[in-house]
């Protein structure tokens, strides 16, 4: 299955030193790592609402973005920046946690509906539901009342290196899914 190139890359997260290490900014991780392995560097971009860099991934001119609006207004900053760049959402990958995979699972999917996930509910407001998603397992806290304290609080050892090494699976697929190859990232990334 071969797709359009990617030229979009948004992590999903909170801005604030309080958040930084907490499950929901597990978009924000992939990005920073993703800037950090391509050396590039973000900048704050008021018109976007987001810090942002410039990546030349696999010959592909790619923008990462980490809107600065919480993760529940995240459309705004994607919005903004697809509309500037002139990008269809077919060519966008939003990296996200999600709480129905468990931790030491990415999954790749394209289009869909939010989940319950709010960044993802305003992302689709905004453009659509017909954009890449990298789903980054979490895990659920067992019950619906304590999600949100969850996904604000900080993983435990185990589950925090099993997240970090699923974004490092994911990274190391990136220039796959940047090429539009999403069989045979997910076939990697599908993988145990």
């Amino acid at each position: 299955m071969s797709s359009e190139p990617i030229q979009l890359i948004v992590g999903l997260g909170n801005p604030g030193k309080q958040y930084e290490q907490t499950r929901h900014n597990a978009g924000f991780w992939f990005v920073e790592s993703l800037v950090s392995a391509y050396h590039g560097q973000l900048k704050n971009e008021s018109k976007f609402q987001a810090e942002i860099a410039t990546l030349d991934i696999a010959g592909h001119k790619v923008w990462a973005i980490k809107p600065n609006t919480f993760v529940n207004l995240s459309g705004q900053a994607v919005t903004q920046a697809a509309h500037y760049y002139k990008i269809e959402p077919e060519s966008i990958l939003v990296i996200h946690d999600e709480l129905d995979l468990e931790p030491g699972t990415i999954k790749l999917k394209k289009g869909g509906g939010h989940g319950g996930h709010n960044g993802l509910r305003d992302v689709c407001e905004k453009i659509g539901k017909d954009y890449w998603r990298l789903r980054v397992g979490i895990g659920h806290p067992g019950d619906r009342n304590r999600v949100s304290d969850y996904v604000l609080s900080r993983p435990g050892k185990v589950d925090e290196e099993l997240i970090e090494d699923t974004l490092t699976k994911g990274l190391r697929n990136i220039e796959d899914i940047i090429r539009g190859d999403s069989e045979k990232a997910m076939q990697d990334l599908h993988t145990k």
